[in-house]
Formats: C-alpha cells, structure tokens, sequence
C-alpha cells in the first residue's frame, strides 16, 4: 500500500476526518450487517494505519537494512476484503460536513489494493470479461441487441448507420432478461416521440464502469476510444443512457479522454422529460372516478448522487394521467441503496440482499403498490428480493411507466376500412 498512490488531498483526508460518525449512520452496508466496521470512519482509520505502518521514516529505513518486514498480506487481504464490501452508494460523501472526496479516495484504494494482488480474486473475472467478450457477463457481444427479438412489435432497421440519437444500451439491459423490458420500453418511446435514433448492437463494447469498481481502471482506454469512435461514426448529436454507471462513466471519465464536446449525454428520464415538456408524447387518458395508482420513486445512486438528477424522474410521474407519487423515507440525496452497486453482489451477496431488502421495506412502509426506479440493475436487485419473497409489489423502471401509458394507435372505423386497405395496396 503506497502512500504515493494517492493524492495529496486523499492523504489529507485522513487527518481531516473528525470521526464524528455521520457517515456511519447514513451507510448502507453498516445498517444492514450491523457491522460499523464497514462505515467510511473505520475504513479510513483503517487506511491510515496501513500507510503508516508500511510508509513510515523507521519503517523504510529498518527495511533498507532487512530489518523490518512490510505489512504482512494477510492484513492487506483482510482490508481489501473491507472496502470491497461497499457498494460505492456514495452517502458517505453526501453526509460528510468536511466535504472529503471520500468516493474516489475508495475507488483509488481499491485500484492500489488490485494493482498489489489484494483484491478479491473473483474481481479479476471482471477485467477478463470485458477484454474476450467485451461484456460483463462473457456472452457473445454479436448477441448484443437480441433483445429486440423479443420485442412485438421491433422497428426495421434500427441498427442503422447514421442518426441524431444513439441509444447506449449497456449489458444489464443487453443480456438480462428481467432487464431488456427496460431497453424495449424505451424504444417504444423514441418510436412514439418520432426520434430519430439508432443502437450500435455488436458495435456497443461494456462502458467499462464494472473495471472502476474493480480497481482495474488501467484497462479502460481501448474501451473508451473504441465506444467513442462508434458513436461519432453515426454523426450522433446525443447518447443517451437508461444505466445510471454508463452515464456517470461517459460523464466523469470519457469526457477527460476523449473529444466530446459536441455530443450531449443524457440519461433516459431527463431526455423523456423533455419529450413530455414538447408535449411529443400522447398519453390514454384516464376514467375521473378511477382510482389513481400509488407508487413511490427510488433514486438510484449513480443517477441521483453520482450525477444529481432527482427532479426529471418525478416530472415524468406527475404528469403521467392516474399515478400518485409517495415519496420514502429516505430519498433525493439521501436515498437507500438498493445493495446492487459497486460490485457488491459478487463479493458478499448475502449482505447485497440485506440491503435490498431494507430498501424494499422502506418502500412497503408508504403503501405504494409500485416501486419505480430509472436503473436496470435497481430493478433486478429490488425485483429479485420482492419475487423470492412473494411480496405484493411491483417493481418497474419508468421507461416501462412511460411506455404503458403511452396512447395506443386508434384502430380504423367500420367505414374507414375501405380507405385503409386501398392504401395499403399502394
């Protein structure tokens, strides 16, 4: 653990905490182990330790001579094994009142802890993945936009050379079928608004967002000038993104690797907000003595903290005819995570269930029948629980919302038939 490897403000940081345990109470990962040895306070004690004990003066001075040994790497695995346990929500952050870049300092801890061989070895499964399959589940990336498949009623041709917009899909809503309704959703949307859009299918490689959380950022430039490349090779004025971490990625480091100026990113509930404010959206109208329907909105982290979108979500709801937003507990900045971030499910899935399952409770506590959220792997994660335990809810992304309130196409009159048919025949 190099004291080096991290930057002056990071190493600042350390001394800056004033361990008043704020973060400790907002941590997701704290509530549902019970465990405050995973909250940001003990981590960073923790990290400090570490760089004192293997960076100090006697330190390297007795080692220069062979007289002191380095940490042993039983102790480095033991706090790898820590930070991993995170899901990277973010509140830690959000909370803290002396405002310490606590997020990227975990980021940069676990690319240190990898780049030494102290991060958990299931973590290297994700880098192989991406470099031979170039998605995160090592599926055929040819099959990348098969879901489209599944769809009734597929537009022709919408893998298409050039278009205005380009629509990232990402490999959850890619391969995962709870997910690729989310996909679907939002194509009917596009369709309906008359967008003038595209997908890349086999030309789409992962965003790389799974390396950053695996401390394997090192491997991301191929993937960067590659996504980038493609979508410049559709002359695409906008990207837009239902995966808040596609987003974030594309927003936090494509934008410092590549030329993007030109080219809007934009995650799905901002770019349908829009279409609902042009009013380039028809929704059914509702019956007056219809019962309206209950649901509450959770924000995801990437999308809410990681990239502050909080109000296009719940612009969409209220103007959609017969829903009823009720909001959680906890929501906007300070929202649950739902256990399904930074990786968590692969390094400790008992704990991303105990997470998900507080979530879950929170939005059964405000009596809404429909928990809707604006990101695939929120909704596999929230799904998954509400099915295994046979709960009375319905989890939903809001392009599947939008889409089912979309006004279905009048079917012709008895008399217009006639009309129809002849043009057809044309």
């Amino acid at each position: 653990m190099r004291a080096s490897a991290f930057s002056f403000s990071q190493r600042l940081a350390l001394d800056a905490c004033t361990q008043c345990g704020q973060c400790l109470d907002v941590c997701p990962a704290v509530a549902a182990a019970g465990d405050a040895g995973l909250s940001a306070q003990m981590r960073l004690a923790g990290l400090k330790r570490l760089l004192r004990d293997q960076n100090g003066f006697w330190q390297n001075l007795l080692e220069t001579f062979g007289a002191a040994p380095r940490v042993d790497a039983a102790r480095l695995d033991e706090y790898g094994t820590s930070v991993f346990r995170c899901s990277l929500c973010g509140d830690c952050q959000e909370i803290c009142p002396v405002g310490l870049p606590l997020k990227d300092l975990w980021l940069d801890v676990r690319r240190e802890l990898a780049g030494t061989g102290h991060a958990p070895a299931k973590t290297r499964a994700i880098r192989a993945n991406l470099e031979g399959s170039h998605n995160v589940f090592d599926e055929d990336n040819d099959e990348r936009a098969d879901w489209l498949d599944n769809m009734r009623k597929a537009p022709r041709n919408l893998v298409r050379r050039q278009a205005d917009i380009v629509y990232f899909t990402g490999c959850v809503g890619a391969y995962f079928p709870l997910a690729q309704k989310i996909p679907m959703a939002l194509v009917q949307i596009l369709v309906n608004a008359g967008s003038d859009f595209t997908i890349m299918g086999a030309d789409e490689w992962c965003c790389g967002f799974p390396l950053l959380g695996s401390g394997q950022p090192d491997a991301l430039a191929e993937i960067i000038a590659h996504n980038v490349a493609e979508v410049k090779r559709r002359k695409a004025s906008t990207v837009v993104f239902t995966c808040p971490s596609c987003l974030q990625i594309w927003k936090e480091v494509y934008t410092r690797e590549a030329d993007l100026d030109d080219i809007r990113l934009v995650h799905a509930s901002e770019l349908v907000a829009d279409l609902v404010r042009d009013k380039a959206l028809t929704f059914e109208e509702q019956a007056e003595d219809s019962e309206p329907l209950l649901v509450t909105y959770h924000d995801p982290c990437d999308l809410g903290r990681g990239s502050r979108v909080f109000d296009e979500p719940r612009a969409i709801l209220s103007a959609l005819p017969g829903v009823k937003l009720v909001e959680m507990a906890h929501h906007g900045r300070h929202s649950l995570c739902c256990g399904g971030g930074g990786n968590l499910e692969m390094i400790d899935p008992a704990l991303s269930t105990a997470m998900a399952r507080r979530k879950v409770e929170e939005a059964q506590a405000t009596g809404a029948s429909t928990i809707v959220t604006t990101c695939q792997q929120c909704v596999r994660t929230m799904t998954t629980y509400v099915r295994r335990n046979k709960l009375g809810l319905e989890v939903l992304d809001l392009t599947q919302m939008v889409a089912k309130a979309l006004a279905q196409p009048k079917a012709p009159k008895p008399e217009d038939k006639p009309k129809a048919e002849a043009r057809a025949a044309q």
